[in-house]
């Protein structure tokens, strides 16, 4: 049992969140949370015309994870989320914004708005970052055959490992631990997931 009540899983598509997040909830008995099914009713909007409806598409995804993080602090037990909120306005919000896909004023708006959630919020115990090269990322979509990631362009991905490493670098919420698994392969490596419980057990259980 993990001494940490409130663990986050973060890290770019493709670097192995869910099956960290399986791993972790077997070794340790920490309680899964995921992201939210429920569908954005901006999307079909958003993907016809991104500047006009970016910022209601992601202040949706804000207000969705918020309700996710709620649940996560009224729960008794020790967890484990999946993908942050910070995730939201730090990676997928600011790269709409740095696109100009944002105004400088609705991101103004939408700033203001994560600040305050964000001071609002218990932070996690430990934050997992996970980190893998663009090479790692590609083979990995591939691997796994979802049509939506097949069609992601190179250059997105490539922003998105920018800014998560940007965020890495500037977190301040608490304890962070990187992982960087381009090669590690924990689920089928020996040698690899000796290595990770050691990392973990210091992490988790001190």
């Amino acid at each position: 049992m993990a001494k940490k009540r409130y663990v986050a899983v973060a890290g770019t598509i493709g670097a192995g969140k869910t099956s960290l997040v399986a791993w972790l909830e077997k070794r340790y008995g920490l309680v899964p949370f995921y992201e939210p099914n429920e569908g954005n009713p901006y999307l079909a909007d958003f993907y016809s015309d991104m500047k006009a409806w970016a910022f209601h598409s992601q202040a949706f995804f804000l207000a969705h994870k918020l309700e996710l993080h709620q649940a996560l602090e009224r729960s008794q037990v020790p967890a484990v989320i999946d993908r942050t909120i910070y995730e939201d306005a730090e990676i997928f919000a600011k790269n709409l914004y740095l696109q100009k896909y944002i105004d400088k004023r609705d991101w103004a708006v939408y700033q203001r708005l994560y600040e305050g959630i964000r001071r609002a919020l218990r932070p996690p115990d430990v934050l997992i970052a996970l980190t893998c090269s663009l090479a790692a990322t590609k083979k990995r979509i591939t691997r796994r055959g979802r049509a939506m990631e097949s069609s992601i362009p190179d250059a997105y991905l490539r922003r998105l490992h920018k800014l998560y490493t940007q965020w890495f670098d500037t977190y301040d919420l608490g304890p962070i631990v990187r992982i960087d698994t381009t090669r590690l392969d924990y689920v089928e490596d020996l040698v690899d997931l000796i290595e990770l419980e050691e990392r973990m057990d210091k992490a988790l259980r001190t």
